[in-house]
């Protein structure tokens, strides 16, 4: 990545139409070393007390790793599976003491000085990657109708519709073996865009219109929006809802013209 560069953020948090918060998100800087940074989306479930000690005990997990991690010493993606791993053993340590079995999503970036990027994730809580307005890699949910999309039996499109939508096959907390998906990008570049999102969010969009709100807004701006469209969409219907933005931006604070794209998604 070029040095005159910057990583600009944001993170976006809200409870929907739903009476509690079980999602969770975080962003954090690394203690002492520049240019490192996780980002952390947990969407709790397991009643109201369940839900969302799961998903504090993610955010708990990731942020006691992480300042302890060493990034110029240490293996990125070792890092990221112990997150996922010792969350999950220690949400199902406290299942007892919850009101239903405690479960989290996990869905989380981390970015190394110099601008590699590995990222994991379990559930149907996404990770972006954008290049400018192009989708380079997204993750796969661990959802039943993404099984059902890769045995050809649903489509794509048909599969964000199914009433069976929110049936996990992994998650955090579960008594089944863990799944845990990795992945990495060698060298972020200057406009591209990480998201993570919890489905409360991604659900109301098409890959096309969060690459043009993410193109053409700063992090916060983006997060603003993102959740005020989602609300509006969801007309009265919403879950919980979460996101991190990472952007890397060129030094000089040149933004970028209002993509036509994100002119008629303003209409939508």
């Amino acid at each position: 990545m070029h040095k005159g560069y910057r990583l600009s953020g944001a993170t976006g948090l809200h409870k929907g139409d739903r009476t509690y918060q079980q999602d969770q998100v975080g962003l954090f800087a690394h203690p002492t070393v520049s240019g490192c940074v996780l980002g952390v989306v947990a969407d709790g479930m397991g009643g109201r007390t369940g839900g969302r000690k799961a998903a504090d005990q993610v955010l708990l997990t990731a942020r006691q790793l992480f300042e302890r991690y060493a990034p110029r010493d240490e293996d990125p993606a070792t890092l990221l599976r112990e997150i996922g791993t010792e969350a999950h053993m220690v949400i199902k340590l406290t299942a007892i003491a919850a009101e239903q079995e405690p479960h989290s999503t996990l869905a989380a970036f981390l970015i190394q000085p110099g601008g590699e990027c590995h990222w994991v994730h379990t559930g149907d809580s996404r990770l972006y990657h954008f290049r400018g307005a192009t989708l380079a890699q997204r993750t796969i949910d661990h959802s039943y109708v993404q099984s059902l999309v890769a045995k050809g039996v649903l489509s794509q499109e048909e599969a964000e519709n199914h009433p069976q939508s929110n049936m996990l096959i992994g998650s955090l907390g579960t008594e089944t073996e863990l799944t845990l998906d990795l992945g990495h990008t060698r060298k972020l570049e200057i406009g591209d865009t990480l998201l993570a999102c919890s489905d409360g969010l991604w659900h109301y969009f098409t890959n096309d219109e969060l690459a043009a709100v993410l193109e053409a807004l700063p992090p916060r701006d983006a997060s603003e929006f993102l959740i005020d469209k989602a609300r509006s969409r969801a007309e009265g219907g919403g879950d919980n809802l979460s996101l991190v933005i990472v952007k890397v931006e060129p030094l000089a604070d040149n933004r970028p013209t209002i993509n036509s794209a994100f002119e008629a998604l303003q209409r939508r």
